[in-house]
């Protein structure tokens, strides 16, 4: 909200500088993000009157001024505009003069004259031609202000008001005006506000012969009010009333859609006006859009609207969305000569529905979403129809329409002081508590107080105590710990634990990425996955971003290959990705929150194979220090090579699922390499993670290495017979790695040789030859009975 102090001093004086001015505000309050002093950036800029002027002897469109600017002599400024002539007003900017912008003015020779300065436009000044109409927008702006030879500009134009803008909070709208803001001025600095109230000189025709109105829907509109202005005269608002629009930036029009704009900034109360020849029938009825209804807004779009919107409509169609935006069908015209002015009260939340179902948010929808207070439309109209009669803009009838069916109630609430002091933590004076309430305008008798009428946020003992704190000064209260204790904060442990896997991963050299968990519904295509596969089930977002952004995801792997795509298409030879985020699992019943699980994903292109991938899985379940684990191969996965993806498990749990992408899913997303993928269910991990590491000894007695070349079955898994091996190894067995694979002719069709290199140790002593050939033996014959597998 941006305030003209200028304009605010109609209300309420201050008295004190603009610096002092916003601190204090901001202490009690209503924040303000900064000030801007209009005309700051014009330096030497003088009001100069043109006394004579010639033809450049050198030139076919220079011209030779000689400009009274209120010195001993006229100064010559060469200009090359064509709109100057002797006698005219202008803008003249001395040497050493300063413009918006921060262009500086010199002395200078053009064509060999000498040129003292320049002769302004009105873009040159920061101005429009909606600033002052008479201007033309092309050319010097000819003043027609009355002013003095050497009069600083900023005078002539009044370009010195202060502009303060204001962060307001969403559950102050009273102070989306100047009278809000002007009552807290006078609450913060100690004086009082005054509100006049206006007054309507009316004409003899009753409004009854033109209107009537109909509110069928008073649940979306709270109040309805009404009048109607006839003998219209279209023309420019005086500069006074343009100027204090401009300084709250709102575009001066004309003069009757300025006074709505002009009342909106005053009041808070926003304002339409219906051209009455374009009211079929002379009626208004305030009801719910037909579905499909076709309007036509303001902005010339055309728009369909849905049957929980409210529209202000005449016998025949729709004129205005209520509290949004009004209807090209009854748009101000030049030919206007009659105007409805509306001024009402509608339903915030459904104005904002509407506002974004239809994808438009205008000043008016942004106030009455907050929730506005119905007792503000009859001033607000009334003040608008002042203004018509002060700009001689029309005559007003006799009377006012105001459809009011269930008037607000003051919100009362005991006054405890004891209660407000307890909330607050400190010991503030009763006296003072009545005296602040008292000035923000609550009414205190007999223990209760009333809320102001406009304070649409004050319901309990919570709020009378933030009225009371932030006239006190929250710098005032003391500082003090909380009766509940100084609780510590940091991270949870599974918050360390997917630190820890992130740290991992990147000193695996993965880089770390971040995507969005909503996705194309299509992604399920890409991936090649079965009509009735799990993951095709989808969660549907109601408001999406996109259509490409519509559904929650339920697998990382598309994310994955497109961040991977994305480094292959700007030519990066090979990446290394890794990602912790959620996939979303709907249950069976869709009312149901579904099952998020979080995942750690890593992929890979260039530089590395399936070996390479299997080793990174190992690294993670070291880092997590889980053993005991086991893979076997997965040949039915159709996002994966079926002789090239596997899965890990820690007893009859699936820790990881990783192999190289199928060819095919991966051209889907413009991948012409081996890429390869593995997930990781981060809680499962976390449920798994091996106990923290405690110090142990060195062990005092040596170990005993034995290599067996086991020969088995092309069918069996490496990780079958390494479990195996561990099986009937026991405790005695500390180490088992498989070294190398081998096929030949000599092994026998469909036959295959795994060798292992094993550590075998004893805590208490070293083993003997005998004792390791047995423990050999021992898992030899367990191969031979549980595999059929034997040594080489």
């Amino acid at each position: 909200m941006k305030c003209s102090m200028e304009w605010l001093s109609e209300f309420v004086q201050a008295n004190t500088d603009i610096k002092n001015y916003c601190d204090r505000m901001t202490m009690t309050g209503s924040k303000v993000e900064g000030f801007e002093k209009q005309g700051e950036d014009i330096v030497r800029v003088v009001a100069g009157h043109v006394v004579a002027i010639e033809r450049h002897p050198d030139s076919d469109h220079l011209f030779i001024c000689q400009v009274d600017v209120g010195e001993e002599a006229p100064v010559q400024i060469v200009t090359g505009a064509q709109n100057v002539h002797q006698g005219d007003w202008v803008p003249a900017a001395l040497d050493g003069s300063t413009l918006p912008g921060g262009v500086k003015i010199k002395k200078g020779k053009l064509r060999g004259k000498e040129s003292c300065g320049m002769l302004c436009s009105l873009g040159e000044l920061g101005l429009t031609v909606h600033d002052y109409p008479y201007a033309i927008e092309d050319g010097i702006f000819i003043l027609q202000e009355p002013c003095t030879a050497g009069q600083d500009i900023r005078e002539v134009l009044h370009l010195n008001d202060t502009v303060v803008e204001f962060e307001i909070t969403p559950n102050r709208p009273d102070c989306l005006s100047m009278i809000g803001l002007a009552r807290e001025t006078a609450a913060s600095f100690g004086t009082q506000a005054l509100i006049p109230t206006p007054k309507v000189q009316e004409s003899e025709r009753p409004i009854e012969e033109l209107l009537q109105v109909k509110v069928e829907e008073s649940s979306l509109c709270l109040r309805y009010s009404a009048r109607v202005v006839t003998d219209v005269k279209i023309q420019p608002s005086p500069a006074w009333l343009r100027r204090r629009l401009a300084a709250c930036g709102v575009r001066p029009i004309n003069n009757l859609v300025d006074i709505t704009n002009y009342v909106m900034l005053e009041y808070g109360q926003p304002m339409h006006a219906f051209d009455y020849a374009c009211l079929s029938g002379g009626s208004i009825c305030v009801r719910r859009a037909r579905a499909d209804e076709p309007f036509v807004t303001l902005d010339s779009q055309t728009r369909k609207l849905e049957d929980s919107m409210l529209v202000i409509a005449d016998a025949e169609h729709a004129s205005a969305l209520a509290g949004i935006m009004g209807g090209e069908n009854s748009e101000i015209k030049d030919s206007t000569t009659t105007v409805v002015f509306e001024s009402a009260c509608f339903n915030g939340p459904a104005v904002r529905q509407t506002a974004r179902r239809l994808g438009m948010r205008t000043e008016s929808s942004a106030r009455f979403e907050k929730g506005l207070c119905p007792e503000n439309t009859m001033p607000a109209l009334e003040r608008a129809c002042q203004l018509v009669e002060m700009l001689g803009a029309g005559k007003v009838c006799k009377g006012v329409i105001d459809v009011y069916p269930a008037p607000v109630v003051p919100v009362q609430i005991p006054f405890r002081p004891a209660r407000i002091n307890e909330l607050l933590g400190t010991d503030i004076d009763e006296a003072f508590m009545k005296e602040a309430l008292t000035s923000l305008g609550f009414v205190l008798e007999n223990g209760t107080v009333t809320a102001p009428i406009w304070r649409t946020d004050i319901e309990g003992d919570a709020d009378l105590a933030e009225e009371v704190v932030r006239m006190y000064g929250y710098d005032r209260i003391p500082s003090s710990l909380g009766n509940t204790g100084v609780h510590q904060g940091g991270l949870n442990a599974l918050q360390l634990f997917e630190r820890k896997l992130e740290d991992t991963a990147l000193a695996l050299g993965f880089d770390q990425t971040l995507t969005y968990s909503f996705v194309a519904p299509g992604e399920a295509d890409l991936l090649c996955l079965a009509e009735n596969d799990p993951l095709r089930r989808c969660l549907r977002i109601i408001n999406p971003l996109s259509e490409d952004t519509s559904v929650m995801r339920t697998s990382v792997l598309p994310s994955m290959l497109r961040s991977l795509s994305h480094n292959a298409n700007h030519r990066n030879e090979a990446a290394r990705l890794f990602e912790i985020g959620k996939v979303y699992l709907p249950k069976e019943d869709w009312t149901v929150q579904p099952d998020e699980q979080k995942l750690l994903c890593l992929g890979f292109y260039g530089k590395g194979d399936f070996f390479a991938m299997k080793g990174v899985v190992e690294r993670i379940f070291e880092a997590c220090r889980m053993e005991k684990i086991t893979f076997c191969a997965v040949k039915d996965h159709p996002s994966f090579h079926p002789g090239r993806c596997a899965k890990a498990l820690c007893g009859d749990s699936t820790v990881a699922l990783f192999g190289q992408v199928h060819p095919r899913v991966a051209a889907q997303f413009g991948l012409d390499t081996e890429t390869y993928y593995a997930e990781l269910p981060v809680e499962e991990l976390f449920r798994l993670r091996g106990a923290e590491p405690v110090y142990t000894q060195l062990p005092k007695f040596p170990a005993v290495t034995r290599d067996l070349a086991i020969v088995c079955d092309e069918a069996t898994e490496a990780g079958s017979v390494l479990a195996c091996i561990r099986k009937y190894g026991g405790a005695a067995l500390e180490k088992a790695v498989l070294f190398d694979v081998y096929r030949g002719a000599q092994l026998g069709e469909g036959k295959k040789s795994l060798a292992y290199s094993l550590s075998l140790r004893n805590p208490d002593h070293t083993l003997t030859v005998e004792e390791a050939d047995k423990l050999t033996a021992k898992i030899l014959r367990g191969l031979s009975f549980d595999l059929n597998a034997t040594l080489r």
